[in-house]
Formats: structure tokens, sequence, C-alpha cells
């Protein structure tokens, strides 16, 4: 087990069986379930395990305990993967109490009922701290970051932030991965839609004493923190971290994507920055939505289909929506063979997202590229490249 710092040691679990978190987010290189211990005069077990991984974190925490008993349960997050064994450790340890917000034990009620959690806990509110002798621990609430009920917890003696799911990442804490990529795809498509609620609590946070960030999933920080906050300012202001353009394309003999691999040359050409082709088919829409929130503009390429948009594209401009995109800068190659609307269907959405300009001119194909549509496209490239 990993020790945090000389007080605080990880007692996590690592779940590489899992391919879908929350049923819909593929994960390639598993993904952590974080839960630690703070062993000072009273014992503090901060946070539970998703319950496929029980006995090993109940193993994890025998062994970290040794001959102590723990007095208390720091519940920061009451989704399952966090607290699916809340129960379980209760039943282990009977004089063992539930710290948690007063929305938390509401929630945990409805988990697991018949477990008494109310009967055997402590709210706490915003800025209450609990001391456990040699630390104190001083509560932050985080609400919808991303559930309601969410706090984070300073430890203020050794400086560890324990950050519920902020900052945390697919992939387990041994990757090898850069952290940016895992992290911003979870970000954006676990927590997006609630960048008002972020910026919130970094602003509680901000000046606090930690130099350490202790996530529920992923790596513990020690390095770099600067930059980790900093994207997150960025994440949560919806603002690009590049110059770049998405060229996102749904296409189903080919031709639209034929017409979206040469605007992406086009869009080269033109210096437009970090240029991303991706096949909305063939990508997870998580890795779209994550590109589009790392960069600044983006090309939609789509076919229509059965008079409305094509599927896929649909999907990737609804989850956009759902995650509160804004502050891009769009162009649109709508195909057709007899009757192309995908650019109108395409813009019908997007005028649902604040703070998106839409560049000129809509491109116009049908059925395939033809020569004289490259200097419509030549002039949107040009459009999308002069767009900063």
């Amino acid at each position: 087990m990993l020790s945090v710092t000389s007080h605080v040691r990880f007692i996590g679990v690592d779940d590489d069986n899992l391919d879908l978190f929350e049923s819909q987010y593929p994960l390639v290189k598993g993904v952590s379930y974080n839960s630690y211990l703070i062993d000072d005069e009273s014992v503090a077990v901060v946070d539970a395990v998703d319950v496929r991984r029980c006995s090993d974190w109940l193993a994890n925490l025998s062994e970290a305990l040794g001959d102590r008993r723990p007095d208390y349960l720091i519940v920061q997050h009451v989704e399952p993967d966090h607290s699916g064994s809340v129960a379980a450790v209760l039943a282990r340890y009977p004089g063992m109490k539930v710290v948690a917000t007063a929305k938390a034990v509401e929630m945990l009620g409805n988990f697991f009922e018949g477990a008494d959690i109310a009967g055997r806990s402590v709210t706490v509110k915003d800025g209450d701290t609990l001391s456990l002798g040699r630390a104190t621990l001083k509560f932050f609430t985080a609400p919808m970051v991303h559930w309601p009920e969410v706090m984070m917890t300073l430890d203020e003696a050794d400086g560890v932030l324990f950050s519920a799911d902020a900052f945390g990442t697919f992939a387990m804490p041994s990757s090898t991965e850069p952290w940016d990529d895992e992290a911003r795809r979870y970000y954006c498509n676990i927590v997006g839609k609630y960048g008002s609620n972020v910026k919130a609590v970094m602003k509680k946070l901000a000046g606090q004493p930690f130099n350490i960030v202790a996530p529920l999933h992923g790596p513990v920080l020690k390095e770099n923190l600067v930059h980790y906050w900093l994207l997150y300012e960025k994440w949560s202001n919806y603002e690009p971290e590049t110059r770049g353009v998405l060229v996102a394309y749904a296409s189903v003999y080919g031709g639209t994507a034929e017409a979206a691999r040469r605007l992406a040359v086009m869009l080269r050409e033109e210096g437009a920055g970090d240029v991303v082709l991706m096949d909305l088919c063939r990508h997870d829409v998580s890795y779209a939505v994550a590109e589009a929130f790392r960069l600044s503009g983006l090309a939609l390429c789509s076919v229509t289909y059965d008079a409305s948009l094509f599927p896929a594209m649909h999907d990737f401009l609804h989850h956009l929506q759902m995650k509160n995109m804004r502050n891009r800068t769009v162009g649109f190659v709508e195909n057709g063979s007899w009757a192309p609307v995908a650019g109108r269907l395409m813009a019908d959405m997007l005028s649902k997202m604040k703070d998106m300009t839409v560049v000129e001119p809509k491109v116009t194909i049908r059925s395939r590229l033809h020569d004289g549509d490259l200097p419509a496209l030549r002039e949107l490239a040009k459009a999308l490249a002069n767009n900063k």
C-alpha cells in the first residue's frame, strides 16, 4: 500500500475488468476506486469503494489498521463506485461513525435501507472541522461536482486535499500514460456540465494550505499542482486549451469522410493550429467530447440521413449540449444526395449552446466531393483558421 504521507495511506483498489465506466465510457486501462486511511489518535477512513472490489478493500483496510479499529468513515460522495462497500464496513466495525453532509446521509439511506446510517452519522456543513488528534479535517461542500451531496476534505496537518471526484482520471494510479488526456476525458464527460459549480468550489479552495491532491480515481497528485489547477480553471470556464480544430465527421459511404479529410489538409495548410480528424462512427463519443473541450474550433461534417441528421453526429452534438459546451468557433459541411438538411439541423442543435461563433460558408456537397466544391471548402478552412 502507498504511503501518501507518514500519516495517510492509500488503501484503494484497482479494477481492470470493468469495460464501461458508468455503463457508457470505455476503459482502456481500467480504473481505480481510491480510499485513504488517516492514522491518528482517532482513525479516519476517507471513502469506500465499489462493491465489486469490497473484499480486497476490506483486506487493505485490515492490513493498514493492524490491531486498531476505525473511528470514522468520511463519505465524500455517495455514487456506488465509492459507497458500494459502506454497509459492509459498518457491519464489520460497529463503532465506526459516518461523517458526511446531510444530503449524503439521506442518499445513503436510500442505497442501504435498514443499515441505520442516520443513527451512526455525524453531519457536517461547509467549513466544519473534525479533530482526529494531531490532524484537523476541514470540510468543503462541493454540490454538483458532480452529485448534490459531495464534499471535499482537507487534512490541515499534512496538507492533503481529498478532492472527491475532482482531479480524478480514468486509468489506474500505476498507469504511465500522461495525466492530461484521461483526466480531460474524465472531467469533460463526468463533470463537464457543472463548470460553474467547479468554479465555486475552486474559489473556496484557493489559498487553502494543501500540497497533495488525493482524488477518488487515478493517481495521487504531488507535483505540478499548478498545471492541474490551471487546466481545471480552463475546463470549468469552457476555455480551449489549444488553438486548433476538431474535424468531426459522420459518413455512410465515404463521401462525407473524403470531404472531412480534404478539409483537414486545408486547415493545416492555412495554419489552423492543431487539427484532429475524428470519425464519429468509429470513435467513442467520449473522446470526441474531450477533443472538443481541448480545441478552439469545430468543423462538423455530416451526411443527411432519413431527412434528418446522421445518428453519430446527432449523438455527438447532444453530448456537447448536455455538457454545456460553449465558446467555440464552428463551421459546417453537409452532404445529401437529393435533399441535404444536415447543415440546418446541426445549426439548430448548436443554437442551444452559448457563445458559439458560426463561420461561413456552409459547404454543401452532393453525394461526394467534387472539384467545384473545393473553393468553398478552402474558404471554410480559411475562416476557421482565422478565428483564434
